[in-house]
């Protein structure tokens, strides 16, 4: 069950709530995924969605990503606009159920020496973050299996409908 992933990092700070990644204002409003995304991180930096490179983009930030409220649509906006994962030290325990849920690749790291634009390469068997802009390793959190299964079948229902139950 080999995880790589590799991207360049756009980098946030701690404590990023739900309503930072997509605010209140959008979240009853806008029912279309693919516009929902197109507003993710809007009150932090109005522009935040043209720094995006789809399936190249990971974020990068610090401890408690994700708190706040247990909707699903900010891991689902973060996954439709392309982002492949997001590293930080540390996240809300309601966000990372949710982001498994759909299929979104969470990893657990220390990200202080991870800035803006840093090529990063990502082995999650390894358990190794390579800061490639740095030259720097980093070590990962280990992810059980389970959630590596999770993750490789798109999430939870998608893993019950390939394998017509819980098979972990």
């Amino acid at each position: 069950m080999n995880i790589k992933v590799k991207g360049t990092a756009i980098k946030l700070g701690s404590d990023i709530n739900t309503d930072l990644i997509i605010s209140g204002r959008y979240k009853f409003s806008i029912t279309d995924m693919k516009e929902l995304s197109r507003h993710i991180f809007e009150d932090l930096d109005k522009d935040f969605a043209g720094k995006i490179k789809p399936n190249e983009s990971i974020i990068t930030a610090g401890e408690n990503f994700g708190m706040g409220s247990s909707r699903e649509q900010a891991p689902l906006a973060i996954k439709e606009a392309g982002i492949l994962a997001v590293v930080a030290k540390s996240f809300a325990r309601i966000f990372y159920r949710n982001a498994f849920n759909i299929g979104l690749l969470l990893i657990e790291a220390d990200t202080d020496k991870i800035s803006e634009n840093d090529k990063i390469d990502i082995d999650l068997d390894k358990g190794i973050l390579k800061n490639e802009t740095k030259g720097s390793l980093i070590e990962i959190k280990p992810m059980p299996n389970v959630l590596k299964a999770l993750f490789l079948d798109g999430g939870l229902v998608n893993h019950f409908k390939k394998h017509q139950g819980l098979e972990l």
